[in-house]
C-alpha cells in the first residue's frame, strides 16, 4: 500500500517547511537585512523584544490555559524547538513561524528565545505562514476556512493545489472553504466552539442568511446533535414533511466530542462516535461519490 508519507503528491509541504524557504541572495534581498549567521539552518539567541508578530498569522485564538501549560514547560526545559524569524532592515526581526513559543517564552519571563533566521519575500513569509498553520491539529474550522481561502485568494491556487501543498484532499478544502458562505454571526458560533462544523455544514444547506441564522440559534437553544440539525434543516427546506420539534439529546462524554471534532476536521465530513464502556463503532458519513473517493483517499493514504 503506497502511504502518505511515500507519495509526494501528498505530502504535506513536499520536503517540509524547507521546501518553502528558498535561499535569497542579499543582492536580491527586498530589505538590507542585519548580518544572518545562521543561514544554514543552526539556531541562533535572538532577544524576545527585537521579534515583532507575524502579520500574516491566521491563528485568530490561541487557549490561554495551554500556553499557560507551555510557559511552565519553557521555563523548567527551556524552548526545545527553535521558532522561525526574517531580518528586518531596522535591526529588528519578524516571526514567521512559532508564535506560541514565542509568546510563551514572553509569559515565561525569558530574554532570549532560539531562533532560525532565513531571508524571504513578504509571500513567501505569507505561505509558510499560512501553510504551517494549516497543519497543526489545534486550529478551528473558521481559521482554517480562511486560511485556505487565503491561499486560493492571494496565491491564485486553484483547490487541488491547495489541498497537495497542505496535505489534505481536495473535498476537505471544498468543504472549509464553504464555510465562508455562513453569516458573520454564525461563523462567529462556529469559531467560539457553539457550533461544530458538522452543524456548520449542515447550515450550509439553506439559501438565505436569516433561515441559516435562526436555525443557528434553535439548534444552540435546544443542544441539537450534528444529525438532528440535519432534520431540523429538512424541515425547513420541506414544511409540508416538517415533524414535531427535535427533543435535545442526552449529553456526549466531552472527550468523544473532542475525538469527533478531530475526525471532522481531518476528514472535512461528519463523524459520529457510538460509545458503551470502551465499545462502540465510528460512523462516517458522505454526502456524494467525491466525498466517498476522499474519505478512500485519505484512509488508504493513496
Amino acid at each position: 500500500m503506497t502511504t502518505a508519507t511515500t507519495d509526494p503528491k501528498r505530502r504535506a509541504l513536499g520536503k517540509g517547511l524547507d521546501s518553502l524557504l528558498p535561499r535569497v541572495h542579499a543582492a536580491t534581498a527586498s530589505v538590507t537585512a542585519p548580518p544572518v549567521e545562521s543561514e544554514g539552518g543552526k539556531p541562533r539567541e535572538i532577544a524576545l523584544s527585537l521579534i515583532d508578530r507575524n502579520p500574516y498569522q491566521t491563528r485568530g485564538q490561541i487557549d490561554e490555559a495551554a500556553l499557560a501549560e507551555l510557559a511552565a514547560s519553557i521555563q523548567a526545559n527551556g524552548v526545545v524547538q527553535p521558532i522561525l524569524v526574517r531580518p528586518q532592515a531596522n535591526g529588528r526581526f519578524q516571526l514567521i513561524a512559532g508564535e506560541r513559543r514565542w509568546r510563551a517564552s514572553e509569559l515565561a519571563k525569558r530574554e532570549t528565545i532560539p531562533a532560525i533566521l532565513r531571508q524571504v519575500s513578504d509571500e513567501q513569509a505569507m505561505e509558510i505562514t499560512i501553510v504551517e498553520n494549516l497543519q497543526r491539529a489545534d486550529l478551528n474550522a473558521m481559521e482554517q476556512a480562511r486560511a485556505f481561502d487565503r491561499l486560493g485568494r492571494e496565491f491564485h491556487m486553484t483547490q487541488e493545489q491547495i489541498a497537495e501543498r497542505t496535505g489534505k484532499n481536495r473535498a476537505t478544502v471544498t468543504n472549509f472553504i464553504r464555510l465562508l458562505r455562513l453569516p458573520n454571526g454564525v461563523q462567529a458560533r462556529v469559531e467560539s466552539g457553539e457550533l461544530s462544523f458538522g452543524h456548520a455544514r449542515a447550515l450550509l444547506s439553506l439559501e438565505h442568511a436569516e433561515e441559516i441564522e435562526k436555525a443557528a440559534q434553535r439548534v444552540i437553544g435546544l443542544s441539537l446533535s450534528v444529525r438532528q440539525t440535519e432534520s431540523l434543516v429538512q424541515g425547513i427546506l420541506n414544511p409540508e414533511s416538517k415533524k414535531k420539534e427535535p427533543k435535545p439529546e442526552p449529553p456526549v462524554d466531552p472527550n468523544v466530542r473532542e475525538v469527533e471534532e478531530k475526525l471532522q476536521r481531518a476528514l472535512g465530513l461528519k463523524v459520529r462516535i457510538e460509545d458503551s464502556k470502551g465499545r462502540g463503532r465510528v460512523i462516517i458519513e458522505y454526502a456524494d461519490l467525491a466525498d466517498f473517493d476522499s474519505l478512500l483517499e485519505s484512509l488508504a493514504g493513496e
